[in-house]
This record gives C-alpha cells, sequence and structure tokens, in this order.
C-alpha cells in the first residue's frame, strides 16, 4: 500500500487523467456479476465511440435505434472502435462495475465482438462475461515522488535514453535477475499478453491460468533470458541501476512516469472489471486460437 500523501494516477470518467491521494480512495466491493436480461438493458445502455469517423457514424445509428442513457445509469456500456478504445473505455469507467461490451470498428479488434446493428439487447443479454483484475504499478521517482496507476493490459519499464536501461528484478522479495540489460522489461495481465507482450516474444497465457508473463524487451544481458512466468499472486520489484546515467520511464497502459528508481507491480484483487462476449466467442477462447495462429 502507498503511504498517506502518496499521489494515485488514474484516468478519471472524462478525457483527461487527473491526481487523486491514495487515501482519499475507498475500496470498492466487486462481486461477480449477475447475467443481464432483456428487460435490465432495454432503454440502459450506454456508447462510447473511438474518435474516428465510422465509429461515430455507428454510435449515431446505435443511439438513434436503442436510445442512450448516462453511463452511471446504464446496464451495459458498449464501446465502439478497436482493442485501444475498449482500454479506453475500461479504464475511464473503472470502479463502476458497469459491464463492457465491445463491438469492432476498428483494426484488429481483439477484444471486440462483430458489429451487427440487429439484436443488440439480445446479445447484451446472451453475452458471457469476463471478470479481469487490473496490474497496481507503484513507482518511485528519482526525485522522491511516489506516484500508482492500474494496468489492464501491463506495466512496462522502458529506456528514455540511447543507452540500454541496466534493472534488477525481485520476486516477492528474492532477487530474481541481478543485473537485465535491455531496451525494458514488462508484466503482462494475462488478457493483456496478446498485446505488448506477445509483440516482445512473451507467452500467452489463458485467463484461468493465474499467471503473470514477465518479458524482457529486447535483452542484450543475459542474452538467453526469455522471461518467466510467475503466479498471479506475485509481487514483482524493479530497481533502476545507474538511473542517472541510464534514465528508464514506467508505464500502466498509458499512464507514463518517467525517471523512475524503483517499481513494484501486483495484481490487484480489489478492483475488477467486467468484459461481455458474445457465446462461443469468448475471451479464453480467443486466447487459445491466437497461440494457433501462423
Amino acid at each position: 500500500m502507498a503511504p498517506p500523501g502518496a499521489w494515485i494516477l488514474m484516468p478519471p470518467p472524462g478525457p483527461s487523467r487527473c491526481e487523486r491521494r491514495v487515501n482519499d480512495i475507498t475500496p470498492l466491493p466487486f462481486p461477480q456479476p449477475a447475467p443481464l436480461r432483456p428487460e435490465d438493458v432495454r432503454g440502459r445502455i450506454a456508447f462510447h465511440a473511438a474518435a474516428t469517423q465510422v465509429a461515430r457514424a455507428a454510435k449515431a445509428r446505435l443511439v438513434a435505434r436503442y436510445g442512450e442513457v448516462p453511463t452511471e445509469q446504464a446496464a451495459a456500456i458498449v464501446s465502439l472502435g478497436g482493442d485501444g478504445c475498449m482500454l479506453e473505455t475500461q479504464h475511464r469507467w473503472l470502479g463502476h462495475n458497469i459491464p463492457v461490451y465491445g463491438m469492432n470498428c476498428g483494426s484488429v479488434g481483439f477484444l471486440m465482438n462483430e458489429f451487427r446493428e440487429d439484436g443488440l439487447e439480445e446479445r447484451l443479454a446472451a453475452a458471457q462475461a469476463a471478470v479481469l483484475h487490473p496490474l497496481r504499478m507503484r513507482a518511485s521517482t528519482e526525485i522522491g515522488g511516489v506516484a500508482e496507476a492500474l494496468a489492464i493490459n501491463e506495466v512496462s519499464l522502458l529506456r528514455e535514453t540511447r543507452q540500454a536501461a541496466k534493472v534488477r528484478i525481485l520476486v516477492d522479495g528474492k532477487i530474481r535477475l541481478p543485473e537485465l540489460i535491455c531496451d525494458g522489461v514488462l508484466v503482462s495481465t494475462p488478457a493483456g499478453s496478446t498485446a505488448y507482450n506477445l509483440s516482445a516474444h512473451g507467452p500467452i497465457v489463458p485467463l484461468g491460468a493465474n499467471l503473470l508473463p514477465l518479458t524482457p524487451i529486447s535483452a542484450f544481458r543475459p542474452r538467453r533470458w526469455r522471461g518467466a512466468l510467475l503466479p498471479g499472486e506475485a509481487e514483482v520489484v524493479f530497481e533502476i541501476l545507474e538511473a542517472e546515467k541510464r534514465p528508464v520511464a514506467a508505464v500502466a497502459d498509458y499512464t507514463e512516469v518517467r525517471d523512475v528508481r524503483r517499481v513494484e507491480v501486483r495484481e490487484d484483487r480489489g478492483v475488477s472489471l467486467t468484459l461481455l462476449f458474445d457465446p462461443d466467442h469468448g475471451l479464453s477462447e480467443r486466447i487459445i486460437a491466437e497461440q494457433f495462429t501462423v
């Protein structure tokens, strides 16, 4: 836990980030959501569209057909765009315990369902829920500041200059790698294991595996280290070596803290978010199928 007076950086339900004191935030209960019924969602849908012409036009048609309520009153949020839009929607309404159903109006759309205008209320009622827990990052900076943020995909450490970063890695208080020379290193959630983690040649992790991939980014020494799979309850600590000469930034999804000295990462089981997927096309199935994509 962060000490009283430390700052926590989290995106609010709005277009920009804000800072709130850690001791001002009250933990919320997050029960397993009950299945939605058609009467639950009828007239109680909120829409969030990416800033593209295609997504905005799709939202206009859907609002004209199904109506729209303020997000705080919604039984479900429909996110229109790609995976980036889904991530933004989750962050903006994290803590409100409103399930999010994505429809693909973007490119990849790994977290999205197929876009169709017909039968939206019925699709929401039939959707399967996937409950995810984010990573909590606590970063100590070179000037003595402390920042916290939540990551739904991953927490990554990235070099800030032309020189490679030097990082010591501890897992549950034990030094596991005294020195990693690299462009960066990341810890991913299972849901985020198909994102930046996969691009960095990390493993894809099924949702129910209770594992966190720890993956180097362009490791120079030790050259053959390819990362590790850690228990979901593990705490990972990164200590930055030669920080003045080799500055490092820590990024939790899209919250960036520069010139860090020490970064602590753990899964926060006190925070949950719910994604909705069409039957037989759930997130667990997509993660398994992605491992057989060539």
